[in-house]
C-alpha cells in the first residue's frame, strides 16, 4: 500500500514541479520575491500531499530557539523531506548545493532561479572558496544559509564526518549556527521510492555563538549536540536498522 500511495504522490509532484519550475523562470522577468514565493507554494504542495496521501508528518521541536537575523543553520541530512520542510520554515535563505541538482529538468531549473550557493564538489578548494564568498554575500544581504556539514545524506544510525567549513563561514561573519537533528531517514529513506506513514521529528538546538572561537570549536559543538539529540528523537521508523537496539521507544523527543 506504501508503494501505491508513493506513485501516487509521485506523479502529482511531477506536475506541480514543473508548474511551479515554469512559473520561477517566467518570474525572472518579475522579482526574486515572487519566485521565492512559488518556492513556498512547491514546499507547501509537497509537504501537504505527504501528509495526505502517504500518511507522512512532521513536528517541529525547538522552533524558539531560531534566532530573529540570519545565521548559519546546520542540518543532520537523512532525505529529502528536512530540504523542504526547512525552505518552509525557516526565513528567506540560500541553499549550499552540489552543482549537478542544477542539471535536473525543471526542478534544478527552479533551483537555479533562485540564487543558490551550487558548488563543485569534485574543486573542493575552489568549492570552498566559493562557498566563503558567496555565503557571506548572502548572509550580509539578509538571507540564512543553509548546510549540510556531513556533506550528503546517511543512513538512520550512522554519522558522517563533520566539516568545519560551515562552521568557518559562520566564523567569518561572526553569526550563530544554529544546529539541527531530523529523523527523516526512518520514514523516507535515501534512494528509496517508498515513503512510509508516521511522524518525522525535525529538532532546533539553541543558537551557538562564535564569537572567540575557531571553526573547529564550533563544528565540534555542532556535531556534539546533533548527535545528542539523534539519540532521543531516533529509533521510532520503519526503517530504523533491524540489528540495532530501538531508541526512543515511545517515539517522542523529551
Amino acid at each position: 500500500m506504501a508503494w501505491v500511495r508513493s506513485a501516487v504522490f509521485f506523479i502529482i509532484m511531477i506536475f506541480v514541479t514543473m508548474f511551479c519550475a515554469t512559473a520561477c523562470l517566467l518570474g525572472l522577468l518579475a522579482s526574486y520575491e515572487f519566485r521565492y514565493r512559488v518556492t513556498y507554494f512547491w514546499c507547501w504542495c509537497c509537504l501537504g500531499l505527504l501528509r495526505l496521501i502517504c500518511g507522512l508528518s512532521g513536528r517541529i521541536l525547538g522552533a524558539e530557539n531560531l534566532p530573529k537575523t540570519a545565521a548559519v543553520v546546520m542540518c543532520k541530512h537523512q532525505s529529502a523531506w528536512e530540504t523542504i520542510a526547512l525552505q518552509k520554515l525557516l526565513p528567506y535563505q540560500s541553499w549550499v548545493v552540489k552543482r549537478e541538482l542544477l542539471w535536473i529538468p525543471f526542478f534544478g531549473w527552479g533551483l537555479w532561479s533562485l540564487r543558490p550557493i551550487a558548488l563543485n564538489r569534485s574543486k573542493r578548494v575552489e568549492a570552498s572558496r566559493q562557498l566563503l564568498e558567496k555565503g557571506a554575500a548572502r548572509i550580509r544581504e539578509g538571507a540564512w544559509v543553509l548546510m549540510f556539514p556531513e556533506g550528503t545524506r546517511v543512513q538512520p544510525g550512522e554519522k558522517g564526518v563533520y566539516k568545519p567549513v560551515g562552521a568557518r563561514l559562520a566564523c567569518s561573519v561572526e553569526v550563530p549556527v544554529v544546529p539541527i537533528a531530523v529523523n527523516s531517514g526512518e520514514f523516507w529513506p535515501r534512494n528509496a521510492f517508498c515513503k512510509e506513514p508516521g511522524e518525522i521529528t525535525l529538532s532546533i538546538g539553541p543558537p551557538i555563538s562564535t564569537v572567540g572561537k575557531t571553526p573547529q570549536q564550533v563544528t565540534r559543538e555542532v556535531e556534539a549536540w546533533i548527535e545528542a539529540e539523534m539519540e532521543k528523537i531516533s529509533g521510532v521508523g520503519p526503517y530504523w536498522p533491524k540489528a540495532r537496539m530501538p531508541l526512543g521507544s515511545t517515539g517522542h523527543a523529551s
